[in-house]
């Protein structure tokens, strides 16, 4: 059997290396239009910024190291620039000597990934205008800010490689604007949890310009100005573009492969494609959402290197399928971790799911161990069935360990509520008797028997404040004078019995507190007393923070940005 494969990183390497498990004696060809194979795609920014200084420790496995273990010939520098199904061939050219030639399959895996996002936008190709995909781009920017010295840089797009640079390109002195067109960085999170990750890289010194469309580029000055729809431009000494990725599949087009979104391949839970021996795996591939079942384009690592493994098993005559994309993902920003899985809010409820959520935050771990920090966490699960739909956390210590249990929870089809049921590994340096994950399940399973009514941030504002209503502050006198909602009134929660004859019954009571716990305890003893109770979901850290960001953006954007 010869199996050719197109694109020697993530899915393609791991197909390869899977397959000569599988068959000794097959015949496989990688073709890798760059000059490197198996290298890691999320390490590039950190190599630019000096964290990895090695630039051999990119590269998991060379062209040789998979000639001498695997018996594989790698192909670098050569771009398959054509697919022919009908006779089983690929051409390919040789980068190198520009010669051409035509290569025959029995089975085809194409892997080509996917393209930063070039918008047909003037100045798109100048020189100080950089995209980052390969190790050659790496080197490339490395090289130019080391020659050139730039003081600042511009970059477009507030997704992962965009929050990476930033962290790198700040630890070398640049000075850092984000540009982006949502109001928000990092569509995987909810606007209010996305709050925190504004507040980090503003403490950082990098500068947010929310709200903003990119229209061009133009040389001025030595340097490159970023035209802004109806503002004045941003200057910078360069500019990197990460808008997002876009799958590389204009062969597949050419070769007439059924494409679906955003032009990336359709393949099946076996990876085949529409073509009898073709079969597609990575970045450039549609999936199923493993949520809600609707067709996704999801380009993470994770994925990629599964596909690539269910494709090799299919390719040597098994049956593996891959069961869709859950999207589970983590970020380092400066300090701080943010960890996404499953469905955020906003997707849920455009994908017409009939959603709610806790909001909790909770230490890392025992609060009388030294070094404990809080991390906030938002649980999304659907109303009726509590099927759990996704998890957002943004913190310090632990954010990986609670965001993997939520994702292998989900996976699992677990409900909501069973979250509590957990049985977690405890000790005080590593978490609470009580871990994040259980907490959250305790709130779902409180919300399930109606043991307490919740409500939310975008509530606060219209609750009335005519006196129809109770609004309670359960902290102390000391932390509601630092700050409180307006409208409501302070009594704090271990003094509350004693002035229960304050509070006018038949009104229904909304309360709050610093994180959600002592107001839940206040609810219960107005709730003991005939009292209707509400907690407010996230406490009033949450809220601050929230409306802080909130007031930021809109304050920055009616000036013209955010400076």
């Amino acid at each position: 059997m010869k199996v050719l494969i197109v694109g020697g990183v993530a899915g393609g390497a791991t197909a390869a290396a899977r397959l000569r498990r599988l068959d000794e004696e097959a015949e496989i060809i990688v073709f890798e239009r760059s000059g490197y194979v198996s290298y890691a795609n999320c390490g590039l920014p950190y190599y630019i910024g000096g964290s990895i200084q090695d630039p051999d420790a990119l590269t998991l496995q060379t062209p040789g190291s998979f000639l001498t273990r695997f018996r594989i010939t790698m192909k670098v520098h050569h771009e398959v620039t054509a697919i022919h199904p009908e006779r089983h061939t690929v051409s390919v050219k040789n980068l190198e000597n520009g010669e051409t030639f035509e290569e025959s399959y029995d089975k085809l895996l194409l892997s080509p990934g996917a393209r930063p996002t070039q918008p047909r936008l003037p100045g798109v190709g100048l020189e100080k205008v950089f995209t980052l995909r390969t190790v050659e781009d790496t080197f490339r920017i490395k090289s130019y800010i080391q020659e050139a010295r730039p003081r600042s840089v511009v970059l477009a797009g507030g997704g992962f490689i965009s929050l990476e640079l930033a962290e790198n390109l700040r630890a070398l002195g640049l000075e850092v604007t984000i540009v982006q067109r949502p109001r928000q960085l990092m569509n995987p999170f909810d606007p209010d949890l996305a709050a925190f990750l504004h507040g980090e890289v503003r403490r950082n010194g990098v500068q947010l310009a929310l709200g903003h469309t990119v229209e061009g580029f133009e040389e001025k000055d030595g340097g490159v100005d970023v035209l802004l729809a109806g503002e004045a431009p941003l200057h910078a000494d360069m500019v990197v573009l990460a808008i997002g990725v876009t799958p590389d599949t204009g062969l597949a087009k050419e070769a007439g492969l059924t494409l679906g979104l955003k032009d990336s391949i359709v393949v099946n839970e076996r990876m085949e494609t529409s073509a009898p021996d073709i079969y597609a795996v990575g970045d450039a591939v549609q999936v199923k959402h493993a949520v809600t079942g609707q067709d996704a384009h999801i380009p993470l690592a994770g994925p990629a290197n599964k596909q690539g493994r269910v494709a090799a098993d299919n390719i040597c005559g098994g049956d593996s399928r891959y069961l869709g994309s859950q999207g589970s993902s983590i970020l380092k920003i400066f300090s701080l971790t943010a960890a996404a899985t499953g469905i955020n809010e906003t997707a849920a409820k455009k994908a017409g799911l009939d959603v709610d959520k806790v909001i909790l935050s909770p230490m890392s771990h025992a609060g009388y161990y030294p070094g404990g920090k809080v991390m906030t966490m938002k649980v999304v699960f659907e109303k009726g069935s509590y099927r759990l739909l996704g998890a957002q956390i943004v913190g310090y210590d632990g954010v990986d360990k609670r965001i993997d249990v939520l994702a292998t929870a989900i996976h699992a089809g677990m409900k909501a509520t069973e979250l509590k049921d957990l049985d977690l590994a405890y000790a005080p340096p590593f978490s609470s008797a009580k871990d994040p994950v259980n907490m959250a399940g305790f709130m779902i399973d409180n919300l399930a028997r109606k043991v307490v009514g919740q409500f939310g941030i975008d509530e606060i504002d219209r609750l009335p404040r005519d006196g129809s209503v109770t609004l309670l502050d359960a902290r102390t006198p000391m932390e509601y004078s630092h700050g409180h909602v307006e409208g409501f009134r302070n009594i704090p929660v271990d003094v509350l019995r004693e002035h229960l004859d304050e509070i006018q019954p038949g009104k229904p009571v909304y309360v709050m507190c610093q994180s959600g716990i002592r107001s839940y305890i206040a609810a219960r003893i107005l709730e003991g007393h005939g009292f209707t109770c509400y907690n407010f979901t996230g406490g009033f850290r949450y809220y601050d923070a929230v409306t802080h960001e909130r007031r930021l953006i809109e304050s920055a954007f009616d000036c013209g940005m955010d400076r």
